[in-house]
């Protein structure tokens, strides 16, 4: 079945209310029971969080030096917050799953197909 990575996207330097201990609790709640939903559909493969662009660390190969500089590849104002991997029969499927995602969530989702290489 194809595999999707549904990213979700934050804006740096968007002003966003501090929410409270008890928004938050609602707010894991949505997101506990859209991973319950994904899980028992068979779509859920895993979940991640990341940390903020200022802790990326960009390797590349100069001549051939290797070279490491912080902060992210780009300089943009959108960066990947969070992801999760899904298994879903096609686009559509895995569209529906990005829908209940940025409801849940309150984020922009790009939803992406993972290309498989031949294995052996």
């Amino acid at each position: 079945m194809p595999q999707y990575m549904l990213s979700v996207h934050s804006v740096e330097g968007e002003v966003r209310e501090q929410p409270t201990e008890e928004q938050m609790k609602q707010f894991m709640g949505r997101v506990e029971a859209l991973e319950d939903e994904m899980k028992a559909a068979g779509a859920f493969l895993f979940t991640g969080a990341m940390h903020g662009p200022d802790t990326a660390t960009v390797v590349r190969v100069n001549d051939g030096q290797v070279l490491t500089t912080d902060g992210p590849f780009a300089e943009a104002k959108e960066h990947l917050g969070g992801f999760y991997i899904i298994e879903a029969k096609d686009l559509d499927e895995a569209l529906g799953w990005a829908s209940k995602t940025t409801e849940c969530v309150g984020r922009p989702i790009e939803v992406r197909p993972f290309r498989h290489a031949a294995s052996g």
